[in-house]
């Protein structure tokens, strides 16, 4: 299965269950199965399903009881084919680790010694395990309350004889919990445990993690330890990694994620902060901040007075050093090197600050753009679908569209705030020509998926919002008016959703061997591994500035940033998934007239004469 495939995965379960051909999508049977297969999200019931089968499927094999299997399943996490490998490779060693032991024989008499109180009671008072090492009730409702109330090892309980290894059955358990009110409270928790064993034992399970949801998630396919998997849970639609569960976050890895969460809480920061901006009082030491532009200093801890540049008494300083606004002193030092060693270590300090706020501000502002889409969507839903519905005679199934195009801004706000943990982790040495050539090449493919999230993000919300409000007042919405918008919107998303495939695909990839990809293509050698270099440089020119999109602003602001999706368009349109070209065709062609440019599906570069067949930098053909 491809990156793409899988980039498609992620929000397969955020689908609805309208028909698509209403809107240009076409989804094919096999295609959703692919998709769905992934991952399975279970519900209670599933789970309780699922674990019965398990038990069944090893007592059938093994010929011993349901006790007996799940324990054995637990054992080896809940994998039948190894509980069967190891049972016939070695069956007592098996048994002896679980505390299968063969029934003894049941004492004579009518009384007996409870082992515990040491005292006589009768045999219908007494209970034991099949090692019949008996027990009052009494004793044993103490033994099993403190052992469910001590956490899931209950489940391995074994017989309170010391030396004894025999296991506690389930039966004997509710049983003797049930025969005071007190204790029988605490059964439901024994069960709970039991069912949560067969997820959080089992290798492929993971419970959901959105606030009192009881659902799990159990990967239906192979996968690497550390591969990220984004699922979504159907029954509260949280999105988070099977793998770590964090927030959902392909196509950047799992450790990076715990770096970048890590760097974000933790107090690095605030001390490269302190290092890059104050300095220790020459006395006591505490950092004190210079706040004003006079070199005179006092520490409001210990009241010493210093000149900020030299770290010298004041009382030493005056007109003949330079006066309050210079030292001469330092001037001099200065050209001895007595302090390059702190002020490079000030300097470092400050540049490595200043990386990482320029990362972190444009990781949070997607973040906070993000939740804002999710409101804005949710309020759309809730207070505008019905009345659009009856603006315009459709019907609300045939409105999916703009859901669509909703659930598409949030899945891309998520993905372009990952890229900038990405970026931050990736390129640290600055100074690396080819370093710095692959992080050009990325920052030209994050800003131009951002330039056309943000087209279809005004689309989505602008557009939509200003042609309400233009037929309020008649309450009827022209249906060539909406048709055109409704055209607009849905090719939008689907180019969207193709950028965003081949970014995600691209960052999965890698940029180390980008050179090499390229020199691949049925280009001039030349042409194919410069087209990388191309594509960063076109960055920094008119048609795509890589800083202003970087940025999240700057030099046009945010009509500047979406300029390009009209190119972007044109070039998704023909490789986009399920969108009718004849429906698509008008619409990305006017924006592409409008907006000056093509976009080259293969290296993304934005291509100024509307007239040319073939992409200039890497010569492969226009899209059609």
């Amino acid at each position: 299965m491809s990156s793409d495939d899988e980039y498609y995965d992620s929000d397969d379960q955020m689908s609805l269950e309208d028909s698509d051909e209403d809107y240009g999508f076409d989804t094919t049977g096999d295609e959703a199965a692919q998709r769905k297969c992934k991952y399975e999200v279970l519900t209670r019931a599933d789970i309780l399903r699922r674990q019965k089968e398990a038990i069944e499927q090893v007592t059938s094999i093994l010929g011993i009881s349901d006790d007996d299997a799940a324990r054995v399943l637990r054992k080896y996490k809940w994998d039948a084919n190894r509980v069967n490998e190891e049972w016939f490779s070695d069956m007592d060693a098996v048994r002896a680790a679980v505390g299968m032991v063969d029934e003894a024989p049941e004492p004579s008499g009518s009384s007996d010694k409870c082992m515990i109180c040491f005292e006589e009671h009768p045999r219908s008072a007494m209970r034991s395990a099949a090692c019949k090492h008996g027990f009052c009730t009494d004793c044993w409702s103490g033994y099993l309350a403190n052992a469910v109330s001590c956490g899931p090892t209950v489940l391995d309980l074994r017989c309170p004889l010391p030396d004894c290894k025999a296991e506690v059955p389930v039966a004997l358990v509710h049983e003797v919990l049930q025969l005071e009110p007190k204790t029988a409270e605490l059964v439901p928790r024994y069960d709970n445990y039991a069912l949560r064993s067969f997820v959080e034992d089992n290798r492929a399970m993971v419970w959901c993690v959105g606030v009192n949801c009881e659902n799990a998630v159990e990967c239906c396919v192979d996968r690497a330890p550390d591969e990220p998997l984004d699922v979504v849970c159907s029954g509260c639609d949280t999105t988070f990694c099977f793998n770590c569960k964090e927030e959902a976050h392909r196509p950047v890895s799992c450790d990076t994620v715990r770096k970048w969460i890590t760097k974000n809480s933790a107090e690095s920061e605030n001390l490269n902060w302190i290092l890059a901006n104050t300095k220790p009082c020459p006395k006591c030491h505490r950092p004190i901040e210079k706040n004003q532009g006079c070199m005179h200093m006092t520490c409001s801890q210990c009241r010493h007075e210093f000149c900020w540049l030299c770290n010298g008494t004041w009382s030493e300083h005056g007109e003949r050093t330079g006066g309050f606004y210079a030292c001469n002193r330092y001037e001099a030092a200065k050209k001895t090197g007595e302090y390059d060693g702190e002020q490079r270590r000030r300097e470092n300090a400050k540049h490595s600050l200043e990386r990482y706020m320029h990362y972190f501000e444009r990781w949070d502002a997607h973040n906070k753009a993000r939740d804002k889409a999710r409101k804005d969507a949710a309020q759309f839903e809730a207070e505008s679908l019905e009345q659009l519905s009856d603006m315009t005679k459709t019907p609300t199934s045939q409105l999916k569209f703009i859901k669509d195009a909703w659930r598409q801004v949030i899945e891309c706000r998520r993905i372009l705030k990952w890229t900038y943990a990405y970026g931050y982790y990736s390129w640290p040495d600055e100074e690396d020509a080819a370093m710095g050539q692959r992080r050009q090449f990325f920052e030209f493919l994050q800003g131009d998926a951002e330039r056309i999230l943000d087209q279809l993000h005004e689309w989505a919300e602008m557009k939509l919002r200003t042609l309400r409000d233009e037929f309020a007042e008649a309450g009827l919405i022209p249906g060539e008016r909406f048709q055109d918008f409704r055209k607009h919107l849905i090719g939008l998303t689907d180019v969207t959703h193709g950028s965003f495939d081949k970014l995600v695909a691209q960052l999965e990839r890698g940029f180390e061997d980008m050179h090499k990809r390229y020199a691949g293509q049925p280009a001039e050698d030349e042409a194919g591994s410069s087209a990388a270099a191309a594509a960063a440089a076109a960055a920094n020119g008119a048609g795509s500035s890589r800083a202003a999109a970087a940025r999240g602003g700057g030099r046009g602001g945010k009509r500047a940033r979406t300029r390009a999706a009209a190119a972007a368009a044109a070039g998704g349109a023909a490789g986009a998934d399920g969108v009718d070209d004849d429906e698509v065709d008008p619409v990305t062609g006017n924006l592409v007239r409008e907006q000056g440019f093509w976009k080259c599906n293969h290296c993304t570069v934005n291509n100024l004469d509307l007239a040319a067949d073939t992409c200039e930098v890497c010569g492969l053909p226009r899209p059609e």
